[in-house]
Parts: structure tokens; sequence; C-alpha cells
């Protein structure tokens, strides 16, 4: 399958990220949020993020602008219909992804590809809310989806062999390099096992074993990680983490997954990593200690 229209619902960190990737590979793209605010924003971090290969030399002006050409950005779902496959990538809430997908399936054309960018949810729930769920899947992108290598292209329990093979061959079009998840299981594979260790890190600091410091240095240095559990939690959402251990509680019914109090109470607290200046880590110029 060649994608020459990638539509993307959704224009945050994700999706914008994602809409960014399609048009830098080529790609005519359209990207639609309910707020102009939203695609404002996606625009600004797109400029941000060429300007940034400008300066490194790996990308020229000329480039950044041909790029920019290819996105159209849109408030309305109905303006998506010229799209050869449709990506989800809203808030991690299955009601509102649904509802999401209903409409999608009812303003496209029944040959279309619509795929969710979800890290943990069912694929088939999701395909359930569509009359054709043999052409839905979940097509999971690593942020920043722009350099990260992996895509995870899931099943649902009807989705087609054929749809299976388009997003796989979608994501190599995008440079990525596509695994399949042959099965709908909850986190899929990279999640199922990030998720744990998140929890074992956590408690290792709740029973004073060792300092958040020192529990993400010894996973980088003695597992060769780039980044440690505390440190990729702060970067990824701290609510993030903890939503998806709440999930896989839910579904598994499982102690393994259940979340510690202190990843609760940071949430709580507002503590939700860097974006807002504070999780496991301060990063705000007058703080320095970390979180205990």
């Amino acid at each position: 399958m060649s994608v020459l229209t990638v539509g993307v619902v959704g224009s945050g960190t994700m999706g914008g990220a994602i809409a960014h990737l399609a048009a830098l590979s080529g790609s005519q793209v359209i990207v639609r949020d309910v707020e102009e605010v939203y695609l404002q924003k996606a625009l600004q971090a797109m400029e941000t993020f060429m300007d940034k290969s400008i300066a490194k030399g790996r990308m020229t002006v000329e480039q950044k602008a041909e790029t920019l050409e290819r996105v159209t950005f849109t408030t309305s779902l109905e303006d998506l219909k010229p799209a050869d496959v449709v990506i989800e990538a809203i808030i991690e809430d299955l009601d509102a992804k649904k509802a999401v997908f209903a409409e999608l399936d009812r303003i496209m054309p029944e040959d279309v590809i619509l795929a969710t960018n979800t890290s943990s949810m069912s694929i088939t729930v999701i395909a359930e809310a569509t009359k054709r769920p043999d052409r839905v899947a979940g097509m999971h992108f690593f942020n920043p989806p722009q350099i990260m290598k992996l895509v995870e292209v899931v099943r649902g329990y009807k989705t087609s062999d054929e749809t299976v093979q388009a997003l796989m061959e979608l994501a190599q079009q995008l440079g990525k390099e596509p695994i399949e998840v042959k099965k709908d299981s909850p986190g899929f594979i990279v999640n199922r096992i990030m998720i744990p260790q998140f929890i074992e890190a956590i408690r290792l600091v709740e029973e004073g074993v060792a300092s958040v410091e020192d529990v993400d240095k010894a996973v980088k240095l003695g597992l060769n990680y780039p980044m440690g559990p505390f440190e990729l939690q702060d970067f990824g959402g701290v609510e993030v983490g903890l939503f998806v251990m709440d999930y896989f509680y839910e579904e598994f019914k499982d102690d393994r997954f259940a979340a510690p109090l202190s990843i609760r109470q940071l949430v709580r607290a507002g503590r939700l990593g860097r974006k807002t200046g504070a999780g496991f880590y301060n990063y705000e110029k007058d703080l320095t200690s970390t979180t205990k």
C-alpha cells in the first residue's frame, strides 16, 4: 500500500509529531484537533524541531518550507475525507476514542483504514465502535515519533491480515521498523515489559533500598538504558504511567500491576513531570531536590 495522504486526529505531543513525521516522509498530511490553539502549538513544535535540524545542518530552509506545505490543519473531521489512512492520537480515554472512531467510520470511505496510537488500550473495543472492525488496528508510535524507530502494529480480534500488512508497509514508508503484535493484550509488547519495571523502581525507593537518582543511575549504567525509569516517567508524563498501571490492574486483576501509592500522590499533587516543572524530579530553577 502506498499512502499518499495521512490523516491524524489529535495534534498534541504524539499526534502533532506523527503528522510531522508523515510530512517529513513526503506524505500529504491532514491533522485535526478540536481547537485552533492546539493546532498552532503543533505547528510551532514542528517548526522548532526543524529549526534545530537546520542549525545542525541536517535540513535546509527550503526543505522545512516544503514539509510545512504538505500539512493541512483543520478543526473539522469532515476535512479528513481525502486521507488514505487515519491515525487517531487523542487522549488515553476509551470512551473518547470510541466516539472518534464512530464518527470517522461515518465520514471516511469504507476502504480507509482507521488506526489508533493508543499505547495500551484494547484495539478490539475501539474497533467495535465502527462497522469496519476488520480495517481497524493499533499503530503505536513512540515518543518522539520523528526519532524513535519502533512502531507496534496491533491486531484487534477482527483485524484482517490485509490491514496489518498495509500498516506494516506504511510504517516502513515512514522510515520506521514495525513489529506485529499478534494478540490484543493490554500494553502490547513494550509497555507490558516497561510498566512492571516502573512499578518495581518506585517500590525500591518506597522501601528505602535506594534513592531516585541511584535507581536511575543503576539502570542506565547497569542495563545500558538511555534513561532511568524515573527520568522516563517524568519525560512521558507521570499521570500517563499511573493511568496505564490502573488500566493493567483492571484488565489483569494482578497485584504486580498495582500502582504504588507514591506515584498516585505525585499525580494528586500535580507533579506530572517535565511539562509541569516537577515529577519524581524537580525541574524549576529554584528547586534542586528530588522527590523521595
